[in-house]
């Protein structure tokens, strides 16, 4: 009997591998160690292997393409509909193996180690930006209950930081001043480990002629190129702009019936970290449009006119996102359109 498709249940140490034959037939669904999973793929001929895109699946993904096999890899949300009645890893396993055959199924490109690496980069980066948020809003609640006012704005608490390990006086019992003088030390800190993580990102992608193109794109900036170049490479992998737009859950979901169109709010779905860099690269980008709109794409201020600042920057980062996987998939730099 020749097995022709596997379904792999990924987990940290107990695996589960459904195999069909080639009359549809189940030819096995076992546990396998984690030791044990390579081994196994060594003694199957080469097949089709459907995985769950989840935590290390572009690893084994990787590994399994080295021995012959196809690997394709299928997001959770996608394979869910073909899970049946309960919930077991042997049920899952089935489930993958039936939804990697379908024709008309979206996989999720196989990244690379150095993909990995850099967006390692971008998620640690991230997580420190979040943590020296949280002591910058601690830092003013603190300040504020002794009639101390800190401007808006993470600069201006991180040189509030600074004034304060220099030494300056403020009019505060001594252990409210230690308790600020803890949280300067700590958000000095972060400041600093976060533009070392900046740094990092732009060395591992300085060299990239993609990241320099995306670039050229007004609003995308280093940090959100070399996340887009990390997560999608080329970008081939979707048919046109609005697809790599609704990966990234920035178009409208529809529930049109009966004939009648209904689009109601973005979906967002997809890789919301990337969606949260153009949207603020848009916010940021309203503010030079609202000053110099000659200098800017006509289209930007006609929907500024009949928008809402925060909608309109959704609807620009939308636009982006298509104009991203143009200057992508053409190989080209960007050219800025004027009136």
């Amino acid at each position: 009997m020749q097995v022709t498709t596997i379904g792999l249940d990924l987990a940290k140490n107990v695996f589960q591998v459904h195999g069909v034959a080639n009359e549809g037939e189940v030819a096995f669904n076992r546990s396998l160690r984690r030791a044990q999973v390579l081994k196994f793929f060594m003694s199957v001929p080469p097949c089709l292997v459907g995985i769950e895109a989840c935590g290390t699946s572009h690893y084994w993904a990787r590994e399994i393409t080295k021995l012959g096999h196809e690997v394709r890899l299928i997001p959770p949300a996608y394979v869910k509909p073909y899970v049946k009645r309960g919930k077991s890893d042997a049920i899952d396993a089935a489930a993958i193996c039936e939804a990697v055959t379908r024709p008309s199924m979206r996989f999720v490109a196989v990244k690379s180690p150095e993909q990995q690496a850099v967006l390692a980069l971008h998620r640690v980066r991230d997580l420190i930006v979040r943590q020296r948020t949280q002591i910058v809003n601690m830092l003013r609640g603190v300040l504020a209950e002794f009639g101390i006012v800190v401007r808006e704005g993470a600069g201006h608490a991180i040189a509030f930081a600074k004034r304060c390990l220099e030494g300056s006086e403020q009019a505060m019992p001594d252990l409210a001043r230690d308790i600020v003088t803890n949280l300067s030390h700590q958000l000095v800190a972060l400041h600093r480990r976060v533009l070392w993580y900046g740094r990092q990102v732009n060395r591992a992608t300085s060299l990239d002629a993609r990241v320099a193109r995306l670039r050229t794109i007004p609003g995308v900036g280093p940090i959100t190129a070399s996340a887009i170049v990390a997560s999608i490479g080329d970008g081939h992998q979707f048919s046109n702009g609005r697809s790599f737009a609704a990966w990234l859950g920035l178009t409208p979901l529809n529930r049109s019936s009966g004939g009648k169109e209904r689009l109601g709010r973005i979906s967002k779905m997809g890789d919301r970290y990337i969606r949260r860099l153009l949207v603020l690269g848009m916010t940021s980008r309203i503010k030079q449009i609202l000053q110099r709109p000659a200098q800017f794409d006509p289209w930007f201020s006609d929907i500024l006119d009949r928008k809402p600042a925060k909608v309109a920057a959704v609807a620009m980062a939308n636009k982006t996102a298509r104009i991203i996987w143009a200057v992508l998939t053409r190989e080209q730099d960007y050219q800025i359109r004027v009136a």
